[in-house]
């Protein structure tokens, strides 16, 4: 479960590599649907929207934007929806049907066939980068083999065989141990056995007699008192840790959900709105933001301000931007010019490190070009270099200019090194006075 951050990823290093046990893949889903707007939960209900009832279904789950946060298990408010809440808006905005929904003890209870959703411990799943790293609830589609998405079109049984189960996956994410991809997987029943060796949800779909039906859109957002009671219970909570390891998840599935309502809108005929673009880019700042926030703390370092008030203000804002999607203020002003004053040998000494991280050449670094632009770029690519930065160039960053905006260009970076109290003895070692 872009910025596209994890929500489970806040706890340990920074790690990049194949994962041991992953299946093959058969082959990737078609690039139609927008797996990125969606949860874990959500992708495979979208999939098979698609599937049963044309390109575009999928943006029926954006129609409704939410804020309804309910106390979760750890104490502190979530936006969390359950998997029984996702199966209703499957209902109502997909026009696809539970037959029937049962929990079984392991794969033995699982019937692959068309439309049978499953919804598992990420922990065992082989195909996903949480696999032996994070427990956490996720989906997929188990299938028998020829009834696929694609060989149910062509007529063809799958590679899995007769006897195989043909595992389907829509989600997308970047995670601190690899990338998950939308694809499908060929697992024998074996690998299904250790895939689900427990507790598993299961839920056989069906679509619905005649289709989704007419959707609109619809707000379902809690009041002011809510928002800052949400806010102020993440600002108070007195673990640090916990607050923060929680909010990056909160605000990964804030981020999406407004991304996935911006484009049911824009499917729906909505005009072009500035604001409303600018007001999804500080959302995906702020999934950034939080998550620098919670590997600071985690590693003992001061906890950035800032971040909760402008939480609050986001909150504030959706229903006059998203809502109605009629505010027309003027889009974010151009971005300030490179800082001036930053020395070549400061200059080439993070545009090494960025260059090493992200595995890019250092000279079109230098020459200008943004670090969000190299297609190895994400949150995690960030914490990695300002990590490596303070330990090679032995200091500190103040805490306070580690906010997205100052961190995704080398001239950026430098500012910040250079405005950090603790950086005299880098500068000096550098050239710079």
């Amino acid at each position: 479960m872009d910025t596209g951050l994890d929500p489970g990823a806040v706890v340990g290093p920074v790690a990049r590599g194949a994962r041991r046990g992953s299946p093959g893949t058969t082959r990737t889903l078609p690039p139609a649907l927008p797996y990125e707007l969606f949860d874990c939960l959500q992708v495979n209900l979208a999939v098979l929207a698609d599937r049963w009832h044309g390109a575009g279904t999928h943006l029926g789950l954006g129609a409704a934007l939410r804020f309804a946060p309910v106390t979760g298990a750890d104490g502190l408010p979530t936006v969390a929806r359950t998997v029984e809440q996702h199966l209703a808006d499957a209902r109502s905005a997909l026009g696809i049907e539970v037959r029937s929904l049962h929990r079984t003890s392991g794969a033995a209870g699982i019937p692959p066939t068309e439309g049978c959703y499953v919804v598992a411990d990420a922990y065992h799943l082989p195909w996903v980068p949480y696999f032996r790293q994070r427990h956490l609830d996720h989906s997929f589609l188990a299938e028998a083999a020829g009834q696929d998405s694609q060989d149910s079109q062509d007529g063809q049984d799958g590679p899995d065989g007769p006897d195989g189960v043909s595992v389907v996956d829509g989600y997308h994410n970047e995670t601190p141990w690899g990338s998950a991809r939308p694809g499908q997987w060929s697992l024998s029943a074996a690998d299904l056995l250790a895939a689900v060796p427990g507790p598993a949800l299961v839920a056989e779909l069906a679509p619905a007699a005649g289709g989704p039906g007419t959707v609109t859109a619809t707000a379902d957002l809690a009041g002011p008192g809510a928002v800052d009671a949400y806010v102020d219970a993440y600002a108070r909570h007195p673990d640090r840790n916990a607050a923060l390891g929680r909010l990056t998840l909160e605000t990964w599935f804030l981020a999406r959900s407004r991304r996935l309502h911006a484009a049911f809108l824009a499917a729906s005929g909505a005009a072009p709105d500035s604001a409303v673009d600018a007001h999804l880019r500080v959302w995906g700042a702020l999934t950034e933001q939080t998550y620098l926030a919670a590997r600071r703390v985690e590693r003992g370092r001061t906890e950035p301000p800032g971040l909760l008030p402008r939480l609050r203000e986001q909150l504030h804002a959706d229903g006059a931007l998203l809502g109605t999607a009629l505010a027309a203020a003027p889009a974010a002003g151009a971005a300030a010019g490179p800082p001036a004053g930053a020395g070549a040998e400061l200059r080439g000494a993070v545009a090494a490190v960025a260059a090493a991280v992200l595995g890019t050449p250092v000279g079109p670094l230098l020459d200008g070009r943004s670090l969000g632009e190299v297609p190895q770029f994400s949150s995690f690519r960030i914490v990695e270099i300002i990590e490596r930065l303070e330990e090679e160039l032995r200091f500190e960053f103040d805490a306070a200019d580690l906010v997205p905006e100052n961190l995704h260009d080398i001239d950026a970076i430098c500012a910040i090194v250079r405005r950090s109290p603790s950086a005299g003895p880098a500068l000096a070692r550098l050239g710079e006075s």
